[in-house]
Parts: C-alpha cells; sequence; structure tokens
C-alpha cells in the first residue's frame, strides 16, 4: 500500500498547496469526509473516476493523478513543465490553471502531429488562406446622417399691452 500512501500525500499537499480544507475539498469532490481522509492516509485506494473528481476540485489535471495511483505511466518530460508552474509562487492559483490547461492542450495538439526520427519540424501549421485585400468585399461605412443647418429665429418683443410687435 505504499503507492497507495503516496498518492494520499500527494493529494493532502496539492490540497494544503489550494488552500483547501478536507471538509471542502470532499463537498468539491463529491465524496464523504471519512473516505477522503483515508485517500489521504493512504488506507484507501480510490477509483479512477473518484481520482478525476478530485482532481476536477482541486483544479489540477487527472492524469497528474493516474500517474500518482499508478493508473498510468509517467511519459518522459511530461511532469517538467506542470511542476514548474505548481512551484512558483509568484502565480495565482487560477493563473497556474490557466497555464497548465493551455500547456496541456498544445500537448494534446501535438499528440497528433508525432514527426518520424529525424523529420524537420513544421514552422507553423497551415491555417485556411486568406484572401488578398483586392478581392475581400470592402466594409461599408454607415451613412452620414445629414441634418438641417439651424435656422436662427430673431427674439420676440413684447409690448406693454402682452402683444407682439
Amino acid at each position: 500500500m505504499a503507492g497507495v500512501r503516496h498518492l494520499g500525500d500527494y493529494i493532502r499537499e496539492q490540497r494544503r498547496d489550494s488552500n483547501v480544507s478536507l471538509r471542502q475539498l470532499a463537498k468539491l469532490a463529491g465524496v464523504s469526509n471519512p473516505y477522503l481522509s483515508q485517500i489521504e492516509r493512504g488506507l484507501r485506494k480510490p477509483s479512477a473516476e473518484i481520482l478525476q473528481q478530485i482532481a476536477k476540485a482541486l483544479r489540477i489535471s487527472a492524469e497528474a493523478l493516474y500517474i500518482q495511483a499508478g493508473i498510468l505511466e509517467q511519459r518522459e518530460g511530461s511532469r517538467i513543465v506542470p511542476d514548474a508552474v505548481q512551484a512558483d509562487e509568484t502565480l495565482t492559483e487560477r493563473q497556474k490553471q490557466v497555464l497548465l490547461e493551455i500547456y496541456e492542450s498544445f500537448r494534446k495538439e501535438n499528440a497528433g502531429l508525432v514527426q518520424p526520427p529525424g523529420a524537420p519540424e513544421p514552422l507553423a501549421t497551415v491555417a485556411e488562406p486568406v484572401q488578398p485585400a483586392a478581392q475581400q468585399p470592402a466594409a461599408k461605412k454607415p451613412a452620414a446622417r445629414k441634418t438641417a443647418p439651424k435656422k436662427s429665429v430673431p427674439p420676440r418683443t413684447s409690448t406693454a399691452a402682452g402683444g407682439t410687435s
């Protein structure tokens, strides 16, 4: 159960780094307090589904928990960037989360672009062709509103009788 203990220690460390109490994490992950406590103490081995719920509640990658639990094998170099981001004390938890999500999306995108050994790396991905400016329809400018010039009206003068002259 050494692996389970290691997983529990990792979850506890992530929870504390996120300033989340055991009760808060249990509620966010949808598990009971005693069950989460047993996981952290290495007494229980959670399912992949429970690990995913815990990862979501902690705003960390489920893959990281799967690796800690021994469900997935760690790929070479896959933890260097996430560990560095998590260790950076100048970033907020939200900033760390966003950086890790962007990093993970790039890794997933590039997973389908595996190049044979010795092949040059592509400089850029191919995007949709852009029409030259001459072929693009010109944007219509809204018509200027024409307003009539204001007419000056002479001031009225009143007489002593209350009439006008």
